[in-house]
């Protein structure tokens, strides 16, 4: 059993590169050829960057390959020998965050690489060490708090239900559901500075076009993202009347006023069309097949092991695999979700009134230009990657003709 779960890693392992190394192919063609949406020097620049990252992704595959054959091989049993605590809820607590810190450790050089070098090169980053090692370690400390309840959960629910899959389910997916209402808050109080919107006069229209939805928030916040990141952006965080508005300042700088409420109408479709519960609706699919798979594991697997079937081990083997499922559920997740795009847009432009197609065309291609995305890529990398629809398509969608975006 243990060489089958090998192959099926190893599987995903050569289907996630190869899909890059067709990438990487598609682009460096395509870059050569004339250039779509950007100008010939950012087309050049933008096809470039997408080669880097996925040369980069590669290599940060094969990493987590060795280290899944390491962990299967020794690395849990070590951690399992290793780590001693009397009370069974803090062994359980203190293995499994010595393998999410180990594991997140090991990842940092690849975080280093892509902020200071890559992000860097091309005019990116905006972030000071000093700032990228407070964020780390800030993180890295609500891992560890956060983590440790969320694994005292799972144990408690392991020790004391036969069905411990199915609560275990139901215990992530409801904390699922409540990082998703707390993300505003908590990347508010630890990362970014939120600030109210001052233009009273943009504030107006936004909530003109929220009212026209029904969209009730607590408010449209400015984020200085500036300080870290050159990309635009923007988000809409929370449930209830706690929702926020939040736009990256990078966003108001670039965009017009009508072009903002035109990607403002295209994130409000999405609530009107209820796609952030369609959205969780998916990951709790997955979440369910995930903990149903693994709460029926054969015994063979862990005495091949050489290992004792503990709550830490169940937990350890969830989080390896994690990256598998979410890989094959990614096709099914991506049609869905490029489908509520296209609605999405259509909303966004029906808002916009007389005009709203093109504004949220423009919007379209400047956040192509200013984030420097490559608008051409390999119909395999599309399948298994994109949560949105290849911008020239949405463009097609809208009825624009690109050249005159």
């Amino acid at each position: 059993m243990l060489m089958t779960v090998i192959t099926i890693y190893t599987l995903f392992v050569l289907v996630s590169i190869y899909t890059s190394v067709m990438q990487i192919g598609f682009v460096n063609d395509a870059k050569r050829k004339e250039a779509v949406l950007l100008g010939a020097a950012d087309f050049l620049k933008a096809g470039n960057y997408t080669v880097a990252k996925e040369k980069l992704s590669i290599v940060s595959s094969f990493v987590d390959y060795f280290m899944f054959i390491a962990w299967m091989g020794f690395g849990i049993s070590y951690l399992a020998n290793n780590v001693f605590f009397e009370n069974e809820a803090f062994l359980n607590i203190a293995v499994v965050l010595s393998f999410v810190v180990i594991n997140s450790i090991l990842s940092l050089p690849f975080g280093y690489y892509e902020k200071f070098v890559l992000d860097e090169k091309y005019g990116f980053n905006k972030s000071s060490m000093g700032q990228w090692i407070k964020d780390t370690l800030i993180s890295f400390a609500m891992t560890l708090v956060l983590g440790s309840l969320v694994i005292w959960g799972i144990y408690l629910i392991i020790t004391n239900f036969s069905l411990w899959w199915l609560w275990s389910f139901v215990f992530i997916f409801a904390v699922v559901i409540l990082i998703n209402m707390l993300y505003p808050a908590f990347r508010a109080m630890f990362f970014d500075k939120l600030t109210p919107l001052k233009d009273e006069e943009l504030d107006g229209e936004i909530k003109t076009l929220m009212d026209k939805t029904g969209f009730v928030s607590s408010g449209v916040f400015i984020s200085d993202a500036s300080k870290r990141d050159a990309r635009l952006n923007a988000y809409f965080g929370g449930f209830g009347k706690a929702k926020r508005v939040v736009l990256f300042d990078t966003l108001i700088e670039k965009l017009t006023t009508k072009e903002l409420l035109a990607v403002l109408g295209h994130e409000l479709g999405h609530f009107a069309h209820g796609d952030i519960y369609k959205n969780i609706a998916l990951v709790g699919a997955m979440l369910f097949a995930m903990f149903g798979i693994f709460g029926n594991l054969p015994d063979s697997l862990y005495l091949e092991m050489s290992i004792s079937q503990e709550p830490y081990l169940l937990m350890i083997l969830l989080m390896l695999f994690m990256p598998i499922l979410g890989f094959v559920m990614m096709p099914i997740m991506g049609i869905v979700s490029r489908h509520n795009e296209y609605e999405a847009d259509k909303m966004g432009s029906e808002l916009g009134g007389a005009g709203g197609a093109v504004e949220l065309a423009n919007a379209l291609t400047k956040l192509v230009t200013e984030n420097k995305s490559f608008p051409l890529s390999h119909p395999l990398y599309i399948f298994f990657h994109y949560t949105h629809p290849p911008v020239l398509e949405r463009l097609k969608e809208l009825g624009v003709d690109i050249k005159t975006t």
